[in-house]
């Protein structure tokens, strides 16, 4: 299912909780068009498309919520009209059909647990003889989310998780990432429920689980379980923030670095989206606006998330993809580092110079240099210092297409917040 990182758009980081149908639409269109050619092929719709009044969400008492007659949230008809099916809410059926029609693969958010208002109401639980008070630990809130109660490790909670997939296996799901979970709190039990039920459905669905900071010292419970975890908590677009949080770029190199040795075939620490381009009308965080981070701040980003194997998901509102955001996302050289890279590792920090290196197709190597500092910097070493297996390279710089000849060592200037990356052959 994940042989590589995942790569997509995700629309929180412009929509947050109130994305309609027509804006999904018109953003699968760019994607499918524009960066499904460059392996961007995921479009997930993020949290809230259950929510009649996804604007009430700082008063909880006033939401009102979209339920089946089997206590499952399903999509609000007024936000997303294909959702009726001869005067029957059919769920993501016809929306997944047109996701995969373009060539794309579909997800959806949720929070674990089960809603509230099902429990208040008893209703059954789909395919089994439960009812969701059998389900529900009304002990176990999500802290910071005020629509579920968590789900008992027992037969009931299982079969509360069994119809969920089963449904969302019927509106065509590719991708779901599941909420509270991983972090803040930990929720080991719903994240083996949630695998066993996917399991159950026999189709591929990538498991994503969020929120971060996730722990590196579970990492081996995850592994059998997800394909993807958060290794922070929601990182924004913003270089260095004096708050702790939300999480800022400079924050999220010693994480990555941390986890770079996990990222392999169908396990991949996730870095979070990418705040690139324009976000809005209604972001996740703040107010609608281009990205704060300057471009050599977003060749940085892209770099560090490239080499550390993450997942690369796109929060940008893709209507409005401006032309050097599209360049940006469409470098194939450097995506390819993101999706065929391996023996990835930072290998040496003087103050405020990083380096990582990996390992490409056939003899391949790749180093990339990153100035976190806020004046320009020049790093010069032999290749040798970063402990790279040849003694010389012929280098090219993969973002301005610089070449070099052969050479044992190599001089770099970079801006303030600026990266190199380097391709090297020998």
């Amino acid at each position: 299912m994940a042989a590589r990182p995942p790569m997509g758009w995700n629309s929180w980081d412009s929509y947050g909780l109130t994305i309609t149908e027509p804006q999904f639409r018109e953003n699968v269109a760019v994607l499918a068009k524009t960066l499904k050619p460059f392996g961007w092929n995921y479009a997930v719709i993020d949290e809230g498309w259950f929510l009649k009044n996804p604007q009430d969400r700082p008063t909880p008492e006033k939401l009102q919520f979209e339920l089946d007659a089997n206590g499952r949230y399903i999509p609000v008809p007024s936000r997303f009209p294909s959702a009726i099916d001869h005067d029957e809410n059919t769920g993501f059926v016809a929306l997944g059909a047109f996701v995969h029609a373009q060539g794309l693969k579909f997800g959806i958010h949720i929070v674990r647990g089960i809603p509230r208002e099902s429990v208040d109401r008893n209703l059954p639980v789909a395919g089994s003889h439960f009812t969701a008070k059998d389900v529900a630990d009304t002990a176990d809130a999500c802290p910071w989310d005020p629509t579920n109660w968590g789900v008992r490790d027992t037969p009931a909670g299982q079969a509360w998780y069994d119809s969920l997939l089963q449904q969302y296996a019927s509106w065509g799901i590719d991708y779901l990432k599941v909420d509270c979970i991983s972090d803040h709190p930990y929720k080991p039990t719903e994240i083996r429920m949630l695998h066993r039920a996917i399991v159950k459905t026999g189709r591929p669905i990538i498991l994503s689980l969020s929120p971060g900071p996730t722990s590196p010292g579970i990492a081996k419970e995850l592994i059998p379980y997800a394909q993807m975890w958060r290794i922070s908590d929601d990182f924004w677009d913003y270089w260095k923030n004096p708050k702790t949080f939300p999480r800022s770029l400079h924050g999220q190199f010693e994480l990555a670095a941390a986890w770079s040795a996990y990222a392999k075939p169908e396990t991949w620490p996730d870095a979070d989206m990418l705040p690139l381009g324009y976000l809005g009308p209604i972001p996740g965080e703040g107010e609608a606006r281009d990205s704060r981070l300057t471009h050599d701040e977003q060749r940085t980003l892209l770099t560090l998330w490239s080499m550390a194997r993450s997942p690369l998901i796109l929060g940008a509102n893709l209507t409005k993809l401006d032309e050097w955001t599209t360049k940006l996302l469409t470098n194939r050289d450097i995506l390819d580092v993101n999706q065929f890279g391996h023996d990835q590792r930072q290998a040496a920090v003087e103050g405020d110079a990083l380096a990582w290196t990996s390992s490409g197709k056939g003899n391949v190597r790749y180093l990339a240099l990153f100035n976190l500092g806020d004046q320009e910097k020049t790093i010069k070493h032999a290749y040798a210092f970063y402990n790279l297996p040849g003694s010389s390279y012929s280098s090219r710089e993969l973002w301005t297409e610089r070449t070099t000849g052969r050479s044992e060592q190599f001089t770099v200037t970079l801006p303030p917040h600026g990266c190199a990356l380097l391709e090297l052959k020998p």
